[in-house]
């Protein structure tokens, strides 16, 4: 057959892509799985797979098609999709091309997954205080299979770093209906050596299916009560399991476990030369710099001249003494001039100081109230003699000295010619009195009538 019978992997993929893409029965397709391998990818096209317990297709939803969701499909669900079958060329993989996605429930196997995950972070599995790794392990015992990759990688990593730990392989079955208990059987085993310092438990990847055993309540209980440190490897980096939650470390891949569980030998070595190294060197400086402290104290004066070591202290001893000096001085001056005042103060509130006090004051208010006695005394009499002199002004005998008499009649003073009746009446004057008769009686107003 010549050359150019023979296609091209490009010419024969876009063949198939063809092909899927003109099958009237695969232009619209009803599908109903699990979900598988999601990881949400923010404002981006959604790349995931579909499968049930059989089979599985890769799927891809587009930006514009997911954002129409009315929720957020998660790992484990069961959906109702509707979607085109396609070609991947670069790959050479078919997929479906999502264009609806319902809920339809959650797969069982995830179901039990979570329920068993929610009872053992209930009983505190998860959050119990983690054993720490070996840091130079001299035996490993490594629980997995002997067919599969996982033990070549971690003996090839282990014999790369450190070529002086032993692996000891517990084979078990690692997938199928009695991996379970040979998996608890061999954790078992290898606690029951006593001899190992850690312990790795993994397996390579697979479907939840095939991972299940490792989320078995049973296998997740012999790793919390195991003595030894244990690092989980089970599945891919995405893949998280009952194992991977229950163990002291979790590795993201067999060759990772083989890297927690031994340190790399020639780093090490590295280390140990390079902290003799420091240590020499430290040691040598400390030595250089205390001969040169002592070399420095040899050649002091101290040594030279021993009595200069205490001259700043003497000096130091004579200000003290003068500070003193000065001190108690102005002390006792301040309390002299406290005592004198305190003095003055006693004096000042001294009882005879007191009396003293009140007497000169009695003495200078019995003055100033004679004072004010003579004074009044005299004001009274002053006003005494004006009132007698007021009076003798208003006297009827100094009036009647100056010619002036009354006239009564049956012992009463006439004081109107109509109190007069004829008769005998008796005239007074200053110096006496004299017997009259009234004959004619005469009012003032028949005078002047007569006129």
């Amino acid at each position: 057959m010549a050359t150019t019978d023979y296609l091209t992997v490009t010419a024969l993929t876009q063949y198939l892509k063809r092909k899927f893409d003109v099958d009237p029965y695969l232009g619209k397709v009803y599908l109903t799985g699990e979900i598988s391998n999601f990881r949400l990818r923010p404002h981006a096209h959604q790349y995931f797979s579909l499968k049930d317990d059989h089979a599985k297709i890769s799927a891809i939803m587009f930006k514009s098609a997911f954002e129409k969701l009315k929720f957020t499909p998660e790992m484990g669900m069961k959906v109702l999709v509707t979607g085109r079958i396609s070609l991947y060329e670069p790959s050479g993989s078919y997929q479906i091309y999502v264009e609806r996605m319902e809920p339809d429930g959650v797969g069982q196997l995830y179901q039990a997954y979570e329920q068993l995950k929610r009872k053992l972070a209930a009983e505190g599995l998860f959050t119990a205080p983690k054993r720490p790794l070996s840091r130079f392990p001299k035996r490993i015992a490594v629980v997995t299979s002997p067919s599969g990759a996982v033990i070549r990688d971690i003996i090839t990593t282990t014999r790369r770093r450190f070529p002086i730990a032993q692996i000891v392989l517990y084979p078990a079955v690692v997938q199928g209906d009695a991996a379970a208990d040979d998996i608890v059987r061999q954790i078992q085993r290898a606690n029951a050596a006593q001899s190992f310092d850690t312990l790795i438990i993994g397996r390579g990847g697979g479907s939840i299916e095939d991972l299940w055993p490792f989320n078995e309540e049973r296998v997740a209980r012999a790793i919390a009560a195991s003595q030894l440190p244990v690092i989980s490897s089970v599945g891919h980096e995405t893949d998280t399991t009952i194992a991977d939650l229950v163990a002291d470390v979790r590795a993201a891949t067999p060759t990772a476990a083989a890297e927690l569980a031994v340190p790399v030998l020639s780093d090490e070595l590295l280390k140990l030369q390079q902290q003799r190294t420091r240590l020499l060197n430290a040691m040598a400086n400390r030595i250089n710099f205390q001969q040169e402290r002592l070399n420095k104290l040899m050649t002091a004066y101290v040594f030279r001249q021993p009595q200069r070591l205490y001259e700043t202290y003497v000096q130091r001893l004579d200000r003290a003494q003068q500070a003193l000096g000065r001190n108690m001085q102005d002390l006792v001056t301040q309390r002299q001039q406290q005592f004198q005042l305190a003095q003055q103060a006693l004096a000042s509130r001294s009882p005879l100081a007191r009396v003293q006090r009140n007497q000169l004051v009695v003495q200078q208010t019995a003055t100033r109230l004679a004072t004010e006695a003579r004074r009044y005394v005299t004001a009274k009499q002053e006003h005494v003699g004006q009132l007698i002199n007021g009076l003798d002004y208003l006297s009827p005998l100094k009036i009647m000295g100056r010619g002036y008499s009354y006239v009564t009649q049956d012992d009463h003073v006439v004081r109107s010619v109509q109190q007069l009746q004829p008769g005998p009446a008796m005239v007074h004057l200053s110096d006496g009195t004299a017997s009259a008769e009234i004959k004619t009686i005469t009012p003032a107003s028949e005078e002047k009538t007569h006129e």
